[in-house]
């Protein structure tokens, strides 16, 4: 199975004036297509950095970086942002949705962003709506859905374009527990069907779901577990 990412020594520094902060120091690391990785860590770790770096929401201070076969860090910066526009997909703790639009019009805005004919971006944003059981919610406006709707919004657009990867930070941190399984759930199905799933979770019992744990400490890999399950 070939990789979809692979990650050498990457690091990434923070500076303040004078002060330099080392918060990932030397990570390698690999993902081959399809798998469910939870990363996992206390705070501080850097989990989250460690995501942006892999998701482009971030640059590296040095290392390299491959996604889906393409050198990440040779792109210039409007490839870069074509790249993740294009192949990759997140959910974020809070949601990131605008609260003036309707639930569809939420999933439909990036598509339309990468000059998709409106009626193939709609109709595939009423399909990943489906998907994660929201279709008698899609006319609502977001602010007027409870939060676990509203993270399943934030699924349906970060899977509306079908992405080679999607990037899941902390997707539960903010919900209930029902709310929590019903998201775990939809990314269950999501992997059962090809997905490549690289997740940031504090909750022991969701890493245990994933094909893989990956376990964060002061900014290197200390753990690397396949799940006994897989």
């Amino acid at each position: 199975m070939s990789n979809i990412i692979e990650v050498t020594n990457i690091t990434k520094s923070f500076k303040d004036g004078d002060r330099v902060t080392e918060v990932l120091k030397g990570v390698s690391f690999s993902v081959p297509k399809g798998q469910f990785v939870a990363i996992m860590g206390r705070s501080g770790a850097g989990k989250s950095t460690f995501l942006y770096q892999l998701g482009l929401l971030d640059h590296p201070t040095s290392g390299e970086l491959m996604l889906d076969g393409v050198d990440i860090l040779k792109l210039k910066s409007e490839e870069r942002t074509r790249f993740r526009l294009e192949r990759l997909g997140y959910v974020f703790q809070d949601y990131a949705l605008l609260p003036d639009l309707t639930a569809i019009e939420n999933v439909v805005l990036p598509l339309l962003m990468q000059n998709v004919p409106d009626d193939i971006a709609y109709e595939k944003s009423k399909q990943a709506l489906m998907r994660v059981g929201l279709e008698k919610r899609m006319y609502s406006l977001s602010n007027k859905l409870s939060g676990g709707e509203q993270q399943r919004v934030s699924i349906a657009r970060s899977i509306a374009h079908d992405p080679k990867i999607l990037f899941a930070d902390e997707p539960t941190a903010n919900l209930d527990s029902e709310s929590s399984e019903n998201v775990i759930s939809i990314f269950k199905e999501l992997h059962k069907q090809g997905q490549t799933i690289v997740m940031v979770t504090h909750e022991a019992d969701y890493g245990k779901i994933t094909d893989r744990t990956v376990l964060l400490a002061d900014g290197v890999i200390i753990e690397d577990t396949i799940n006994a399950h897989s």
